[in-house]
């Protein structure tokens, strides 16, 4: 199946997979958006008018996060498991992958999924592993985790695990849907792309996959938030009760 112009075969997998390829229209976007490039580019730390920054103190608000550095993990994930989802569900169903160049790609730092992405252009690229590493890890997660690196106190080996983390729910959910619709096809396509993908250099020492079942050996640090349990994968079975830093992986 080639790439239709409006990817529609993502809008059945849920939120994080849609993504929309039209240039938004002013009731959807009062304000002009950046681009991805433009939110991973560098900045004062204090300007809450940059998109990144005024993401992590939205998602901080929202969580009554005591400290910025968990917002702006919570944020980096949530970020990955969109564009995560999006590759994989593509390479999955069309077997082909849009073009995911920040460059390309609207972003709204105060919307949610499936509403926070525009995809200007739609151009269509091979959807072997290679291919995807390039288009997230390299193109998005790697600037991305600099960015916040650059402001907040996060270990390289945190956003690694979140990076994996991610990818490895985007190929759960897929799994899944694969398996209620009988596509058996699309199930194999993104098990053996999700296994290539986690033996990537940059993601390979961050947790174990077990058929669809992921546990990683970073922590992130969702269990500070007030009330607030671990993650299914996370490297905890419980939360601590005293660690003035979670471990990095």
């Amino acid at each position: 199946m080639d790439l239709d112009p409006q990817l529609a075969a993502l809008r059945p997998l849920g939120g994080f997979f849609a993504l929309r390829t039209a240039a938004p229209t002013a009731r959807q976007a009062p304000r002009p958006l950046p681009t991805l490039a433009e939110a991973y580019a560098a900045a004062s730390p204090d300007g809450d008018g940059h998109p990144l920054t005024f993401r992590v103190r939205k998602v901080a608000r929202a969580l009554r996060a005591p400290e910025t550095r968990i917002a702006a993990s919570v944020a980096q994930q949530g970020l990955a498991a969109r564009l995560w989802s999006v590759a994989l569900g593509c390479a999955a169903l069309y077997g082909e992958l849009p073009d995911l160049d920040p460059r390309l790609l609207l972003w709204d730092p105060d919307g949610s999924a499936p509403d926070d992405l525009w995809l200007t252009e739609v151009r269509a690229r091979p959807a072997d592993a290679a291919t995807l590493a390039d288009s997230v890890l390299h193109a998005h997660l790697e600037p991305l985790a600099e960015a916040l690196r650059t402001r907040h106190r996060l270990a390289p080996g945190l956003l690694r695990g979140n990076a994996a983390s991610a990818l490895a729910g985007a190929a759960r959910q897929l799994d899944q849907w694969a398996r209620v619709h009988g596509r058996t096809d699309v199930r194999a396509r993104s098990r053996a792309l999700t296994a290539e993908l986690l033996a990537h250099p940059l993601l390979a020492a961050t947790g174990t996959l077990t058929g669809t079942a992921f546990r990683r050996r970073s922590c992130c640090l969702y269990y500070r938030l007030p009330g607030a349990g671990v993650c299914g994968d996370c490297c905890f079975v419980r939360p601590p009760r005293s660690s003035p830093r979670a471990p990095s992986g």
